[in-house]
């Protein structure tokens, strides 16, 4: 089901120079068509690859997320992914030179809601289990999961214990926690699915400091038990907890005013890359394509900032005139005049001021009038694009807000304004455009190719995945669907080392019910992916709405991707 490169002579050497036991990459394993994954025989290798791709990129190669046994490459396409797998494959191992770190005290309440349990699993007392957390040296050996999510090994294996079977859908922000032979604190409120043993202020990642991680890979780290929480007071600008202050380039008389904000409304461009080793994904809307389309009708750069909204119900008002435009989930756009919106029983001339506009066209929203958008007939998710694009402060090189690690600026709010800024591509604005079916009442049918581990599946279980019908559950989000239908069984047993993941992944947690990957996901995860999304399907899944029903459709791995070398 799966292409495996794996290195069929170990001890060539391509360098005369060179030991003829050089280490070098163990295999390599495509997720989905734009990342592999390396395997290596230990963390040690994990590091000196890593090294050596920071300090020397390979041709297309956009991100690389070190985990405890593999490294896991995303290329810029197919071809350069492809590329990028054969030449880890040719490399030989450098071993990285060490580094003497400091020693970071963690303050920590041993109170957590599974301490009790972590006591049976490892034989211990309550006692025990807290003599043991604290009465060692533990080293981050990489980050992950989420921006200050460091993976901390500690001096011995008496706390190894399993995840949980099933993950929470919100851990609360500085829960110390175990997972596997790891230590760690979650920075914010997120899913996860760690045994909880207790709970810590320190900030583990704080962007007004000059470096925002707490903990490092490389540095030590020793928890110290303590009877209360003492939190350090911070101000955050750029969490999607606080409102992002205006350019200061910028008028507050040009733009558009939330009177109300729906469901959820979100700003997000093409979002951010490069990012994974601080533990931070790409974000960025989730249906691109409708993104790209909105700036193009209004003229600006197919980056620009926009709202995605979901489910409709987002209504502005215009703050000097604009020009706005409109696309995803198709429905109704209703735009009234000031004198409409102020009059409770209006006559003929007060409704001739209420007009409809249309979708995938530009239009303009001239000063106080007010766009509502109606409830979608398909689709989840609209993007409201206005000339210019959406005038708030870049956040490691995007505007988009990003819900999992809480980069960017905060969900939208009532009497919030949003300043028109200058991304602007052409001088005129765009064609009414035609726009792609959404997914309606019927099933919604997704392209996937084998996983990197879908050799923890029997071929049963594959056909299960393939032949049943995965119903949408309100607990998803833009960091991940999670579907409702009838449980995968796993061939293995035992744990998977923490590696790195991506968008689209559908995840397996031991209970079998799966997880897709959308674009704020976690960039680790613990959890074999039995299957990715294809890329240009990402868009149709992020249209999906919640009670949606999905069947996926396994597909050959494409013929330009990685294949195993003749023997």
């Amino acid at each position: 089901m799966e292409t495996v490169m794996q290195t069929t002579t170990p001890t060539q050497s391509s360098t005369p120079t060179q030991s003829s036991t050089a280490k070098r990459v163990r295999s390599v394993r495509p997720v989905g068509t734009r990342a592999v994954l390396a395997e290596l025989d230990g963390l040690q290798d994990v590091l000196a690859l890593q090294d050596m791709l920071y300090k020397s990129p390979l041709p297309g190669q956009v991100d690389v997320l070190a985990a405890a046994e593999t490294v896991m490459v995303v290329g810029e396409s197919a071809a350069a992914t492809r590329a990028i797998g054969a030449r880890l494959l040719e490399l030989e191992l450098i071993a990285t030179k060490s580094t003497d770190s400091g020693l970071v005290v963690i303050d920590t309440v041993y109170d957590g809601d599974d301490l009790a349990d972590v006591a049976g699993l490892t034989g211990l007392s309550v006692e025990g289990v807290i003599a043991a957390h604290t009465g060692q040296i533990w080293t981050v050996a990489f980050a992950g999961f989420a921006p200050g999510f460091g993976y901390m090994v500690g001096e011995n294996d008496v706390l190894t214990v399993p995840r949980r079977s099933s993950p929470r859908t919100a851990v609360p922000a500085g829960s110390v926690a175990l997972g596997g032979q790891y230590s760690a604190v979650y920075p914010r409120r997120s899913p996860g699915g760690w045994q909880l043993i207790g709970r810590t202020g320190a900030r583990m990642w704080d962007l007004d400091r000059s470096q925002p991680a707490l903990v490092r890979p490389g540095d030590r780290v020793q928890y110290r038990a303590v009877r209360e929480v003492v939190t350090a007071r911070a101000v955050v600008t750029t969490s999607v907890e606080h409102q992002a202050e205006p350019d200061a380039d910028h008028h507050t008389d040009f733009g558009m005013r939330i009177l109300n904000p729906g469901a959820q409304s979100l700003i997000e461009d093409l979002g951010r890359r490069g990012y994974g080793a601080l533990g931070v994904s790409a974000a960025g809307a989730l249906d691109r394509a409708s993104l790209r389309r909105a700036n193009r009708l209004v003229g600006n750069s197919s980056s620009a900032a926009a709202i995605e909204t979901v489910n409709g119900g987002l209504t502005v008002e215009a703050v000097g005139d604009q020009v706005i435009a409109v696309t995803g989930a198709p429905t109704t756009l209703t735009v009234q005049s000031p004198s409409s919106a102020d009059s409770e029983e209006p006559d003929g001339d007060a409704q001739d001021a209420v007009r409809t506009v249309p979708m995938a066209a530009p239009f303009a929203l001239l000063d106080g009038e007010v766009l509502t958008l109606g409830p979608p007939e398909a689709g989840f998710r609209n993007y409201v694009a206005i000339r210019g694009g959406i005038a708030v402060p870049e956040v490691l090189g995007s505007r988009s807000a990003d819900t999992m690690s809480g980069i960017g600026p905060a969900p939208l709010v009532v009497g919030q304004e949003l300043l028109a800024g200058d991304a602007t591509a052409s001088t005129a604005v765009g064609s009414p455009e035609l726009q792609p079916e959404f997914p309606g009442t019927g099933v919604t049918v997704l392209d996937v190719v084998p996983g990197p581990r879908a050799d923890w599946f029997d071929q049963s279980a594959i056909e299960s995945l393939t032949s049943q019908e995965w119903v949408v559950t309100p607990q998803s989000n833009r960091v991940g669907m999670r579907l409702d239908g009838t449980p995968l069984q796993r061939a293995r047993e035992g744990e998977l080392p923490s590696e790195g993941t991506m968008a689209g992944a559908l995840q397996i947690p031991p209970a079998g019910l799966p997880v897709l990957f959308l674009a704020d996901h976690p960039i680790t995860g613990g959890y074999p992916v039995i299957g990715v999304v294809r890329d240009e399907h990402l868009d149709l899944a992020g249209q999906v709405p919640i009670g949606g029903r999905i069947r996926f459709r396994m597909v050959p791995d494409s013929p330009d991707f990685t294949k195993t070398p003749e023997k």
